[in-house]
């Protein structure tokens, strides 16, 4: 999917909050982000930086942010201005409660009775208006709060007769992938998670997104065939051409070339000031503030494969000033040049690739 549009300050933001626990199935968790992500593509191809949008945190077992992850899971962690950064001014609209893992009933039991404090975090959530979703027995975290009696939820077949046991004033779909019950969204198994998302979609931003969503989600052949007859016979015309699209296009064949706003115009055959309205509109941002993004995420690939120097990659990505190039990485970083490649370098020092062993 394309990248969505810088979201404006005053779109409506639905903040999702994840608590992991040391036995939590974290893999619930990053489908559902990835699920959270799309939804915000959507939104924002739809209705531009304007749209509503999904921002999520990563909780502890105490509920206290988790701040970084690991390599290649820090971008489910990390707030660095995308669509999954919770911004102060975001409105906790719902909890979600991945599976964990546990061999039986008695050990589910272990987990919920060690981490009570989360239970009262759901239970709080709740009388603040706030929904809760569960994946398979996390079912057990949310019921142990007090706070769901009379509500319907959906369970795998081999928990049922455990959790209604515990729960007798809770009651059990048979055969029901997902339910959606007033604040309680339940799905019985993680291949509901798509249902899950869309189901939460329709309740933050409404149902045309919604509708949109599932037909994303969801395979479906019949399109899929339909859209390779008509692509075979071209009645389906290539993306068609946009003054964005064009300009964008330049600036990333043009990255270590001098920035020139007028020689970006007449790329994009359109006049300044119509480009600066373009860029504002669609991605609230400058065509210089685009390209300084660009830049950087080409400095980083640098930074992490190469041993160039600091200065060298600068003049790489279109800076003549290392000093400069310095400040604008840290601008859309947070850290410098060095920093960065500290933590995310993917090659040895030198030293690390003699052959010799003087």
């Amino acid at each position: 999917m394309p990248a969505p549009s810088v979201p404006s300050a005053t779109a409506p933001t639905f903040r999702i909050d994840i608590p992991l626990l040391p036995e939590s199935a974290a893999g619930n968790a990053l489908q559902f982000i990835d699920l959270l992500r799309s939804a915000n593509v959507l939104a924002s191809l739809r209705a531009g930086a304007a749209s509503p949008r999904f921002a999520w945190r990563l909780l502890d077992a105490e509920g206290l942010p988790i701040t970084a992850l690991p390599g290649p899971l820090a971008a489910y962690s990390q707030a660095a201005g995308g669509a999954h950064d919770a911004p102060s001014g975001s409105r906790a609209f719902a909890l979600f409660l991945p599976s964990f893992h546990a061999a039986d009933i008695p050990l589910i039991r272990s987990v919920v009775s060690r981490h009570q404090r989360l239970s009262r975090l759901v239970g709080l959530a709740l009388d603040q208006g706030q929904k809760v979703l569960t994946v398979g027995n996390g079912a057990w975290l949310a019921a142990s709060s007090g706070r769901l009696q009379d509500r319907q939820a959906s369970l795998p077949w081999f928990y049922m007769a455990g959790f209604e046991r515990d729960f007798p004033d809770i009651r059990l779909i048979a055969g029901q992938d997902v339910t959606d019950d007033g604040p309680w969204l339940s799905c019985a198994l993680p291949h509901g998670l798509s249902d899950m998302a869309t189901a939460l979609v329709r309740h933050a931003m409404g149902d045309e997104l919604a509708q949109v969503c599932a037909s994303v989600f969801h395979p479906d052949p019949e399109r899929a065939r339909a859209a390779l007859q008509a692509n075979a016979q071209q009645h389906i015309p290539a993306t068609r051409d946009s003054t964005l699209a064009r300009a964008i296009a330049y600036m990333e064949s043009h990255l270590d070339e001098p920035y020139s706003l007028a020689r970006l115009a007449e790329a994009a055959a359109v006049s300044p000031r119509t480009l600066l309205r373009h860029f504002q509109l669609e991605l609230s941002q400058s065509p210089l503030d685009h390209l300084h993004s660009l830049r950087c995420a080409r400095a980083k690939v640098l930074l992490e494969v190469t041993l160039e120097s600091v200065p060298s990659i600068a003049v790489a990505c279109g800076y003549s000033d290392p000093a400069a190039f310095r400040r604008i990485f840290v601008r859309h970083t947070g850290m410098a040049p060095a920093e960065y490649r500290k933590r995310h370098a993917l090659r040895a020092p030198r030293r690390r690739w003699r052959v010799d062993v003087s």
